[in-house]
């Protein structure tokens, strides 16, 4: 019999999708065998040291980066009265998904297809099992990085999935047809427990339509699902960063003194935090090797893809200082490619939990101490600056708020999250901060982005309990505690008022931020106490 990755005939279990007429199925192959078809295809070439460069398609769509306004959840018994539905979460009826998916089994017709058989959560006791099915071999491999592989290629038969993902970058939409925005579009079936993807070339889209049905999943569990990065000091501390695309997760939490969970999804359980993902998804636009020399490490190695990253012809070496493409650079690498990484994926309880936040105002504190109701309030507020490129139509920071930092992932009501997160706080008596990763001295085009070095300087001297004893000054405006003094950082770099020269600007712009704190978090206000509505500015 031949190994099942050779197996190329319907009988491989595809039967339950109803594909047919498959020109050939390659099933689960491993990295090089991906390469060799990835580069033969022209779906890429192989740089210098060997990570894998995606070449785009000269065609229509030319996808950079998520699309948010092309995701729908299909409205459903199942989903009808559990989904917050609304902008974000939008409905989609169940015969337009139908009629899409009839259309792609059709285009799949004597098509070569790739398929990744891995989980999602590195928790036994939580983890999805997950099919990926792509057009593309980069996409496969892509889907072999970022998901938890298995290893034991003896189980690959055996596997039944318990999710499937399906992305055409070459299937388009019909807008008019279809009743979507675009060509592009991401359809969740959490009835059929099928996700389409189609005319998007962005890979993020497959690992965020992933955390999507966890988000759906484990919450039901008694599982915060949670859109952050983890790791672990050497006397077994773990800690937790919150915070959307671009805002520092990877950068924070790649410490060459603390091992790394993961950094951008994960579930905390009764019995602790675990990893969702197999891989990183980093952005690597102007990388430092002196500033991130873990990350930048991975972008030199084989088995990394770079997404929307320029390499020249003839040495082949890459330039992420150009953002020619997108300022969205990406690297997907597995996580074996850091040497310092918790390999079972799984910790215990944070004892620290970080709010990440890039202040495009220019007026939040560098870090700052949260109380419960604060922590609560800041993680439903969620504010932030979208970094240009990161989405699809943003092109400069613009200040935002997404709910539970990751608003386009999470398809139940914001306070079930919220509920979660404030009941595991209270029970593991766990200690947060909002640490600003944004602007100083001013606004975006005036001030500067605060240092790297002061901003891991104030982590590490939360996350080292170095200030846990220092005296704290209350923000009039936010009512945060703010630190008189940090080993590392200057005393008045801690102060933002400190840092702008005109000190009436900044009261205006920081009362102007404030209100719209206060104007966002009013949706929220029916469903969490007292408390936590009193948590906010003082306006």
């Amino acid at each position: 019999m031949k190994p099942f990755c050779e197996l190329k005939k319907l009988e491989c279990g595809l039967e339950y999708l109803g594909l047919r007429n498959l020109k050939k199925v390659h099933w689960n192959l491993c990295s090089p065998k991906l390469y060799e078809l990835a580069t033969k295809r022209g779906e890429g070439v192989v740089s210098h040291l060997g990570p894998l460069v995606i070449v785009r398609p000269i065609v229509s769509p030319v996808s950079t980066g998520r699309a948010p306004n092309d995701k729908f959840i299909v409205k459903d018994e199942t989903t009808k009265d559990t989904i917050d539905w609304g902008d974000v979460n939008i409905a989609y009826p169940p015969e337009k998904f139908d009629n899409i998916f009839e259309r792609i089994k059709a285009y799949l017709q004597d098509r070569e297809i790739f398929v990744q058989d891995a989980y999602a959560g590195a928790d036994e006791k939580y983890r999805l099992a997950v099919r990926v099915i792509t057009e593309y071999a980069w996409q496969s491999l892509f889907a072999r990085n970022l998901l938890l592989r298995i290893r034991n290629r003896s189980l690959l038969p055996e596997f039944t999935p318990e999710f499937t993902v399906i992305a055409l970058p070459k299937f388009l939409g019909n807008p008019e047809k279809d009743g979507i925005n675009s060509d592009t579009f991401i359809l969740v079936n959490f009835s059929r427990k099928l996700i389409l993807i189609g005319g998007t070339y962005y890979g993020g889209e497959i690992k965020k339509s992933v955390f999507t049905a966890l988000n759906y999943i484990l919450p039901r569990q008694n599982v915060l699902s949670m859109h952050c990065s983890a790791n672990v000091g050497a006397k077994g501390d773990t800690a937790i960063l919150f915070g959307l695309s671009a805002t520092g997760k990877t950068t924070l939490s790649a410490d060459p003194n603390r091992a790394l969970i993961g950094d951008d999804e994960h579930g905390w359980s009764d019995d602790g935090v675990f990893n969702f993902e197999g891989g990183c998804y980093a952005k690597v636009i102007r990388l430092s090797q002196e500033a991130e020399p873990e990350i930048y490490e991975t972008t030199r190695k084989f088995g990394t893809i770079l997404e929307n990253v320029i390499c020249d012809e003839e040495e082949r070496n890459v330039d992420l200082n150009d953002d020619s493409i997108t300022e969205n650079t990406r690297a997907a690498y597995p996580l074996t490619h850091l040497d310092n990484i918790v390999k079972s994926g799984c910790a215990g309880h944070p004892e620290n939990i970080i709010f990440l936040t890039a202040d495009a105002f220019g007026v939040l504190p560098p870090i700052s101490r949260l109380s419960l109701e604060q922590a609560k309030y800041h993680f439903l507020l969620g504010y932030t600056a979208k970094i240009g490129g990161t989405e699809a139509g943003i092109t400069e920071p613009k200040a935002t708020f997404s709910t539970c930092f990751g608003a386009p992932f999470m398809p139940l009501h914001p306070s079930e999250y919220a509920r979660l997160l404030g009941e595991k706080i209270k029970r593991h008596n766990v200690k947060c901060w909002l640490l600003n990763t944004g602007w100083t001295g001013g606004p975006y085009g005036i001030g500067s982005r605060i240092s790297i070095a002061y901003t891991r300087a104030m982590l590490n001297a939360a996350l080292e309990g170095k200030l846990d004893d220092v005296p704290y000054e209350r923000d009039p405006i936010f009512g945060l505690d703010i630190p008189a003094v940090c080993p590392g950082v200057p005393p008045e770099v801690l102060k933002p008022s400190n840092t702008w020269p005109d000190k009436a600007a900044y009261n205006d712009k920081a009362l102007a931020l404030a209100r719209l704190f206060v104007k966002s978090f009013e949706q929220y206000k029916a469903f969490v106490s007292d408390g936590v509505c009193a948590a906010g500015p003082a306006v």
